[in-house]
């Protein structure tokens, strides 16, 4: 095994916070290839402004494609950030240090793009705050009780709480960047630093709060999924309304959101040169933590088939026989299965292979394709039921512009990460340099411990 090198003050500085203080060719040209992907998706939002949803694949009574699909992905995805960090950060495990951050940020700008999506779905996208009960003159109410209310209280909270997460692990690398900086950028800086000087009092408060922050949005973690889960199985469409849906939706929304985290460290390690800090260790941590939550997603997954074929309901048993025989569904229930658990918790299973970082890169995109797949395969069947009126039958064929706005989302968030890390680091600098300082041991009796104990 390659042996951990101990990086001093100065290394860590330069390995951090090198892309922050310098700008390398290679950032503007992935910047414009970026923002041209995403000014596609704009043109598409645009067009339907204009001319409404009729340009897209949408009918009745397929009345949710692969917008909301969207939606319910990058609501999964968002659930990263408080897996890797709270929970890590509650039980202080000190492989978290390298990863947490570019989960919370994650976390930030999945959520984003995922409230976009309603928003476009519904038409008048300008209208939205219709969702909120304001109206004192006219008395005119949204009906509290559907989900379609509780979504956007249930979102903006969670966005609230993941932003004050990353805001508050920042301050002292904003503090590093405002005296390593001149000019507008040391303004820039200064003001978000907050005055922070680095003493005692303020890393204590810091840690206080990071810890009150982390029970705090748990819950919250648990709620906005089990919400949205909630949009599904409050309604009577056959095979939606099923009461396993809330842990099931949690529990993938785990399984894509840690792949993505191997995902993207895997694509930091490689654009920043970070081998020394993001290693092969933290990789093997995340391929076990996966190879258990997707075994728990599995369980779901088929309970909830099960619960379908179980009830014995003529709408049930035709929406699950068009799930699992029908094209294209059967394929897809084939591969989400494949792609989901087979091939990659049977290679996790291996330590070479969870320390193998182009296959841990590999497998966790191919969750991720097997979970956007899962989450259309339950939406969309459903809708398009053969035992509705002949006058109601259809089919769901996305056009163009949504297949737009499903690659635009990916290159939104994606340049949303890389502005990011061009403004602050992606990898706590504090964080390294306190896990070196964490990691000196000394030798008392026959043991070796920690040179410096945290109270």
């Amino acid at each position: 095994m390659q042996e951990r090198r101990v990086l001093n003050e100065a290394q860590i500085n330069q390995g951090l916070l090198g892309f922050v203080l310098k700008t390398p060719g290679w950032f503007w040209v992935a910047a414009l290839v970026l923002a041209t992907v995403v000014a596609g998706m704009l043109t598409s939002i645009v067009v339907m402004i204009v001319f409404g949803l009729g340009p897209t694949g949408l009918n009745r009574p397929v009345f949710w494609g692969f917008m909301i699909v969207n939606f319910v992905f990058w609501v999964g995805i968002s659930h990263a950030g408080v897996m890797i960090s709270s929970i890590l950060r509650l039980c202080q495990a000190e492989w978290r240090r390298p990863v947490t951050r570019a989960a919370e940020v994650l976390t930030v700008f999945s959520l984003a793009t995922a409230a976009s999506f309603p928003l476009i779905h519904m038409g008048r996208m300008w209208r939205f705050y219709w969702v909120f009960p304001f109206d004192f003159d006219r008395m005119i109410w949204p009906n509290v009780r559907s989900p379609l209310i509780w979504d956007p209280s249930a979102i903006f909270t969670y966005l609230t709480g993941a932003s004050l997460f990353v805001y508050m692990a920042l301050l002292p690398d904003l503090g590093i960047l405002r005296d390593r900086t001149t000019g507008w950028r040391h303004t820039f800086y200064s003001i978000l630093s907050l005055g922070w000087r680095g003493n005692p009092r303020q890393f204590k408060l810091q840690f206080l709060l990071g810890v009150l922050l982390s029970g705090l949005i748990l819950p919250v973690f648990v709620s906005v999924h089990s919400i949205v889960s909630w949009d599904f199985a409050v309604s009577l469409v056959p095979a939606w309304h099923a009461t396993v849906f809330a842990p099931y939706f949690v529990i993938g929304a785990v399984h894509s959101g840690v792949s993505a985290v191997v995902t993207m460290m895997a694509i930091l390690r490689w654009a920043f040169k970070w081998e020394d800090f993001i290693r092969p260790e933290h990789f093997d941590a995340l391929g076990r933590l996966l190879i258990a939550v997707a075994t728990t997603w599995l369980y779901f997954f088929m309970l909830d088939v099960w619960f379908g074929i179980f009830g014995g309901e003529s709408r049930e048993l035709s929406v699950m026989e068009q799930r699992i025989f029908e094209w294209p569904w059967g394929l897809m229930f084939l591969i989400i299965l494949t792609l989901g658990y087979i091939v990659p918790v049977s290679a996790w299973l291996f330590r070479a292979v969870r320390r193998n970082i182009g296959l841990m890169f590999v497998l966790s995109i191919l969750v991720n394709v097997s979970m956007w797949m899962e989450r259309l395969w339950l939406i969309v069947p459903g809708l398009q039921n053969k035992e509705r009126l002949p006058f109601n039958w259809n089919l769901y064929i996305p056009s163009a512009l949504e297949i737009m706005l499903v690659i635009g989302s990916f290159t939104l968030v994606m340049l949303g990460l890389l502005i990011f890390s061009k403004l602050f680091p992606l990898i706590p600098v504090w964080e390294q340099k306190e896990g070196q300082l964490l990691r000196e041991e000394i030798q008392i009796g026959r043991r070796r411990v920690p040179a410096i104990i945290r109270e």
